[in-house]
């Protein structure tokens, strides 16, 4: 019989990387070395004191039950006690945090507990995905905000219409950034703050990669006074603790807004297995372990190596401060999606075209520093070889 997609799988935008991701396998295949600096994917292993903790976890039996809907007391706890210790910021642990299937979880669903079809969403370009995808399948209507070099790579608030900001329903904010690297300094929370409060606008803030950071330490929405009334901020244990497989984050901030995600989650997943809570309590109780902190060091050499490498060859782009990827500015203005595939068909070396983040990152590659050293050191020799 016929099959059709639904109407929200249909008005998804193409995967414009699709393309890149057959030729990067044509390549695989026919034997070629291939270096990938196109995966936001940590390469190194989650930390041995967490999975040692998880092997305990997993014999216990009453971790073999349905998970609490809210998560596993004890991890909320340990996310309450790391919100108030690294951001000074106190919440309760029954009511100002929910565990999440990663951050991930938490996005897609957030939507689908504050939108109404027509309400509209701010949503950056560039930026993650899902924050579009979530709002179209709510019915809600983005509304897209540039990120300029210009800017900081900040949303121009002042730009948006005020029709526009009358009809906004909910924000969606992400610093450090993927994909620009970009950061975020109080200044811009407050007003942000003072603007939701203004529009009744609710804020989520996704801070995945608040604990990667080479210089000054991100900060949280939640630290600005007025901020728990209209925001919920997503964290993640993926890039902080390399457990991007595991699943496992928290959202942080208002407790209606809290309870109304968790009433979403309650009709649509059973939670996270409570062993990987376990570890994950474990994980942030020691989230400044010499070998959570060692992982930074590392990144930082990476990050240097390939600024100092490609700025060399005279390509220009801003040394992030945080986070593990790139924003490469396209030499002499060269179209991403060009130069994308010039370096992989030429090169082998996987970036990711700025394009396929939309209009607004053309003149960008996001490449990530989940490569070693000697790796990207070797990338930008194959760069050099090149004609651009």
């Amino acid at each position: 019989m016929p099959f059709a997609k639904s109407q929200r799988l249909q008005a998804l935008p193409p995967y414009i990387f699709i393309e890149i991701d057959k030729k990067k396998r044509a390549l695989l295949a026919a034997g070629k070395d291939v270096i990938n600096l196109g995966v936001g994917d940590p390469d190194l292993p989650t930390h041995k004191f967490i999975i040692d903790e998880m092997a305990k976890a997993i014999y216990d039996p009453k971790n073999h039950r349905y998970p609490f809907d809210e998560g596993v007391p004890a991890f909320r706890q340990a996310a309450a006690a790391f919100m108030q210790k690294r951001f000074g910021v106190v919440q309760d642990a029954d009511k100002n945090i929910l565990t999440t299937i990663g951050s991930k979880d938490g996005i897609a669903h957030l939507p689908l507990a504050l939108i109404n079809p027509g309400d509209v969403v701010l949503v950056p370009q560039p930026g993650y995905p899902v924050y579009n995808t979530g709002t179209l399948f709510a019915g809600g209507v983005p509304y897209l905000m540039p990120l300029l070099e210009k800017n900081d790579f900040l949303p121009d608030f002042d730009a948006i219409p005020e029709e526009i900001k009358r009809k906004t329903k909910l924000v969606w904010l992400n610093y450090p950034n993927n994909p620009t690297a970009a950061t975020a300094p109080l200044a811009f929370y407050k007003k942000a703050v003072d603007l939701a409060h203004k529009y009744d606008w609710v804020i989520a803030n996704d801070l995945a990669y608040g604990e990667v950071y080479f210089e000054e330490a991100p900060h949280s929405i939640l630290e600005i006074p007025g901020g728990l009334d209209v925001a919920i901020e997503f964290h993640s244990l993926s890039k902080s603790f390399n457990m991007t497989g595991w699943r496992i984050g928290w959202a942080a901030g208002n407790p209606a807004i809290i309870a109304a995600l968790g009433q979403v989650k309650g009709n649509v997943d059973s939670g996270q297995f409570n062993a990987i809570q376990v570890a994950g309590k474990v994980a942030l109780d020691n989230y400044d372990h010499p070998d959570v902190k060692k992982q930074m060091a590392i990144y930082r050499e990476r990050r240097d190596a390939l600024h100092a490498g490609l700025t060399d060859l005279g390509w220009s782009f801003r040394k992030p401060s945080a986070g593990f990827f790139c924003w490469v500015n396209t030499p002499q203005g060269m179209p991403s999606m060009d130069l994308c595939a010039k370096l992989l068909e030429q090169a082998h070396v996987v970036t990711v075209p700025g394009a396929g983040f939309g209009p607004a990152a053309e003149g960008y590659l996001r490449m990530a520093l989940t490569v070693d050293v000697a790796r990207i050191k070797e990338a930008v020799a194959r760069i050099a070889r090149l004609k651009i």
